[in-house]
């Protein structure tokens, strides 16, 4: 037990200032939550080296009251955040996993690529996309067409599983660069999930700086498939207009890189997926947990909120309730967007290759056909009817053992 003269090591933690309340985590671990400005007070105290009396004295002018300093230590030993006399092992945060980093890019190198000059580049790429769909709506993709843009439809599929990861790759390097850019230590790294490969990029050290500087490591993504786009839309302008006069295959090579780069594009301002404008949104609400009180509201709004979740509700921000009170609205007409989200890009592709499938299956499994359809087919379709066999496996565990514990 601590003793009011003894000192209490801490991990290296950062403290935050945002509307009164100060938020304080561990960058390494990923561990981030918000406290009472006093919290502050003692943590800034501790940090100095001052003993536990010496703290709660400095936290008891500040609050006007008396503090339990020791209370609090208690909670910050429980949340990881005191580096105790044993090792301490790090935490990976959410999602991360991997063990294949990339970490040093100079921020001076990066810095002119994320100002003011770049992200205002960034902007009329964006804004020249929107103008090229507007204007010469020929060149929004046709998925069927675009996809499989080679005569083999199976070699088409196969193609679109190193395309999606290169464009994945990309993405998560322009948050990478844009953390880099700002300071932040973040990592890029490749990862796996069940079979699956990934790229991954640790922003958990996003929260270490104010508010108004995370947009850029949030939106960097964005703003790399932004200038990616269209420089592909402007290229096939060009052969359009008949100022370049490339192979036809060049054509319509790109053509599926608009695909892959749009799809890719429009699932990001998917904000109900918790996507990276759903980071965004939160920054700027300013919101704590708005997507655990999304689902209480909403629990709430069908009479099938139990009287502990009540509770948390009740103790949840104002802020998190007053965006709550739209965004769970949001989140339920959201899966109409999925939905025609995956009818305009997905489904169609899909009906193709599970035809040209069909084709080769009724040949026989003796026939080379056979197999090379099946591959194929499975290469397309079989991670996400994974993950949609799996997501529905949880969600039906979680009704059961609701029922059950009700």
């Amino acid at each position: 037990m601590s003793t009011p003269e003894q000192t209490v090591r801490l991990r290296p933690l950062s403290l935050v200032e945002e509307d009164g309340e100060v938020l304080v985590g561990d960058p390494e671990s990923g561990t981030f939550v918000t406290i009472p400005a006093v919290g502050g007070v003692v943590i800034s105290a501790l940090q100095r080296g001052a003993t536990l009396a010496e703290a709660e004295a400095e936290a008891a002018v500040f609050a006007g009251e008396p503090v339990n300093t020791a209370a609090f230590v208690a909670a910050l030993r429980e949340l990881g955040f005191v580096d105790d006399d044993e090792a301490h092992t790090p935490t990976r945060t959410a999602a991360i996993q991997g063990r294949f980093w990339l970490r040093g890019v100079s921020q001076r190198v990066v810095r002119p690529f994320f100002g003011p000059a770049a992200w205002t580049c960034y902007c009329l790429c964006f804004v020249f996309n929107i103008g090229v769909f507007t204007v010469t709506p020929s060149l929004f993709p046709h998925p069927a067409k675009d996809a499989l843009f080679l005569g083999d439809i199976g070699l088409s599929a196969l193609l679109l599983v190193p395309f999606g990861l290169l464009s994945t790759a990309l993405h998560e390097c322009g948050h990478w660069l844009a953390a880099r850019a700002i300071g932040i230590t973040s990592r890029f790294g490749i990862d796996r999930r069940m079979m699956l490969l990934v790229f991954e990029t640790d922003l958990s050290q996003v929260w270490t700086v104010p508010r108004r500087r995370r947009y850029g490591p949030l939106l960097g993504g964005m703003a790399i498939d932004s200038v990616m786009l269209s420089l592909l839309l402007g290229t096939r302008l060009l052969i359009r207009s008949g100022v370049w006069s490339p192979p036809v295959f060049v054509d319509s090579l790109l053509a599926a890189w608009v695909f892959v780069k749009l799809s890719g594009f429009l699932w990001q301002c998917m904000i109900f997926l918790r996507t990276d404008l759903y980071a965004v949104l939160v920054n700027a609400l300013g919101c704590r947990n708005l997507w655990r009180v999304k689902t209480l509201m909403l629990r709430r709004a069908f009479n099938c909120l139990r009287p502990e979740e009540n509770a948390e509700l009740s103790a949840a921000t104002a802020a998190d309730v007053r965006a709550g009170q739209w965004f769970r609205w949001v989140w339920l007409v959201g899966f109409l967007g999925l939905t025609a989200w995956f009818v305009v890009f997905l489904l169609p592709v899909t009906l193709v290759v599970l035809r040209w499938a069909l084709s080769g299956f009724v040949r026989g499994p003796l026939t080379g056909q056979f197999w090379y359809c099946l591959i194929c087919l499975t290469l397309l379709i079989g991670p996400d009817t994974l993950g949609a066999a799996i997501a529905c496996r949880d969600f039906l565990r979680r009704v059961f053992s609701t029922r059950y514990s009700s």
